[in-house]
């Protein structure tokens, strides 16, 4: 039946046109992580952060390709509680075997109360 609603492919009139994504979208990703990277060491991460915690410091793709989940998501967890508290408010390293869960809830409920 056309114009059946939930059909695979077809959209209903309220629905809004799909975007346009241009040849340049699947490099979005890589552009804002090397932002993201010129803006951490202007606050001097390297110095602050990743020399405390004995980490190497980050590629520029670092984020944007997933090659280690688990190495990845600790590294972002020691970089958020890292911000967090260069930002004025006391809050606790995440350690590596912390559970996933518990972290990103203490560093969403610190960021909610900004």
């Amino acid at each position: 039946e056309e114009g059946a609603p939930g059909r695979r492919g077809e959209r209903e009139r309220s629905e809004e046109p799909p975007v346009e994504r241009g040849p340049g979208a699947a490099f979005h990703m890589f552009v804002l992580m090397e932002d993201l990277l010129d803006k951490l060491k202007l606050l001097s991460y390297e110095e602050e952060a990743l020399r405390r915690h004995n980490m190497r410091p980050l590629s520029r793709h670092y984020f944007a390709l997933p090659t280690n989940p688990g190495e990845q998501f600790f590294m972002f967890c020691t970089l958020a509680a890292w911000l967090i508290s260069k930002a004025g408010r006391p809050f606790e390293q995440p350690q590596e075997y912390d559970d996933p869960n518990a972290v990103i809830s203490n560093v969403l409920s610190e960021l909610r109360s900004f």
